[in-house]
């Protein structure tokens, strides 16, 4: 069974004062798996944690995680000054987009962010639109070489990164342009637990920082291991054996002789997942077919369970002693059939007004919100170490809609 990190008390006079849906973080959680994930690699030294923006939006918990040792993992213009507003800076910031204009590289330039490219081609369009950064890095795409997984797709399928030969074509090129310093990065699977798929994916990295050293006399100085780092959304999932991915790295590090190489990860699921609770409240009870709870959350507020499928955990405030007896389609009020959030969900008997607690929501929930049928966005909640909610976010309103419409 999964535990929440507050009561029902203090969740009902939360929302006596902000209505239902809303999102709570858990700061203390947020902290020490931070912390965990950076002490795994502390033997590495100058290992950076740089947090998928992402993942969760938020300045205030990038500014946490700042606290913490972590930079941010930017991909558009909006995450960079999400980044600067949370008083993170130059190669605290890395910089890994694709099909990116070139005010977005004019910007990752300007604030001195680790610029990390996609595509060879973008080497000149990089050139002409801003110049050349004295750091350059590129993104690997091992096509079938390895496998992907569901969520992020088979990698030569994918739209990201680049072949093998683009990227020694690129350290080329960029070091006969003036570039002096190098990184590599890859990203190949989303929500893995398995320890051994980070180990390879760290030996097909390493090999590559010894070849292009051999064949191009260039050095790699940055090593990006991606993120990907799963976590456990079922209560009999096992979690992510960090201590185990952190010594196979190791073990490698040594093997390839890569002394003087930083290795630096961009986890954001792994960090804020866990952390992050979507709360909703029951509205109505119907019967069909089968079951249905819905709730005033839908869709808009968490779309994983839609879109991927994914299973979210749901706990009943106040209930989580009474036993899971009966089977509910938890659902929401959008116009469509796969506004969902759990099918055939055993739960204790509902009510209309229970409190339902979806789990695991801190990482791609309210970041991938959206406002079909005209949902609006809702409120972020921090709780702090001091059992006191921070509004990190407010709900949106039906002003905030109307104010881009021509009316």
């Amino acid at each position: 069974m999964k535990s929440v990190p507050f009561t029902a008390a203090e969740i009902e006079s939360l929302i006596a004062q902000h209505p239902t849906p809303l999102y709570v973080y858990d700061e203390a959680g947020i902290r020490a798996t931070a912390r965990k994930l950076i002490e795994a690699f502390s033997w590495n030294e100058g290992f950076k944690e740089y947090f998928a923006v992402k993942a969760l939006p938020n300045p205030r918990v990038l500014g946490i995680l700042r606290e913490e040792g972590c930079g941010a993992d930017c991909s558009s213009l909006l995450e960079l000054l999400l980044a600067e507003r949370a008083g993170l800076s130059g190669e605290e910031i890395m910089f890994t987009s694709n099909d990116t204009p070139i005010e977005e590289f004019a910007k990752a330039k300007e604030m001195g962010a680790l610029i990390n490219l996609d595509a060879l081609e973008h080497l000149d369009y990089l050139e002409k639109g801003v110049g050349l950064p004295d750091f350059l890095s590129v993104r690997y795409n091992p096509g079938p070489l390895r496998e992907g997984n569901a969520i992020i797709g088979k990698p030569e399928e994918a739209k990201f990164g680049m072949t093998r030969e683009q990227i020694f074509e690129a350290y080329r090129r960029a070091k006969e342009k003036g570039v002096r310093r190098f990184g590599l990065h890859t990203m190949v699977a989303s929500n893995e637990r398995n320890a051994e798929y980070f180990v390879e994916t760290a030996r097909m990295l390493f090999e590559i920082v010894r070849d292009v050293r051999r064949e191009l006399g260039v050095t790699i100085e940055l090593v990006n291991l991606g993120g990907g780092i799963g976590i456990p959304y079922r209560p009999d999932d096992t979690e992510a054996n960090l201590s185990k991915i952190s010594d196979g790295i190791r073990r490698l590090f040594d093997e390839y002789e890569m002394t003087g190489v930083r290795l630096a990860m961009e986890c954001g699921r792994y960090i804020t997942g866990p952390h992050g609770y979507l709360l909703t409240q029951v509205r109505h009870l119907k019967h069909t077919y089968r079951e249905y709870a819905g709730v005033d959350a839908t869709m808009a507020n968490l779309m994983r369970p839609g879109m991927y499928g994914a299973y979210h955990h749901i706990t009943v405030l106040g209930k989580e002693n009474e036993a899971a007896s009966k089977a509910y389609d938890i659902v929401g009020s959008l116009c469509e059939n796969n506004d969902k959030f759990a099918i055939n969900r055993k739960l204790p008997q509902l009510q209309e007004g229970d409190i339902l607690v979806i789990h695991d929501a801190g990482a791609h929930g309210h970041a991938m919100g959206f406002n079909y049928n005209g949902k609006l966005r809702s409120a972020e909640f921090l709780l702090r170490p001091d059992r006191s909610f921070e509004m990190i976010r407010r709900a949106e309103t039906v002003e905030d809609y109307l104010a881009t419409l021509r009316l």
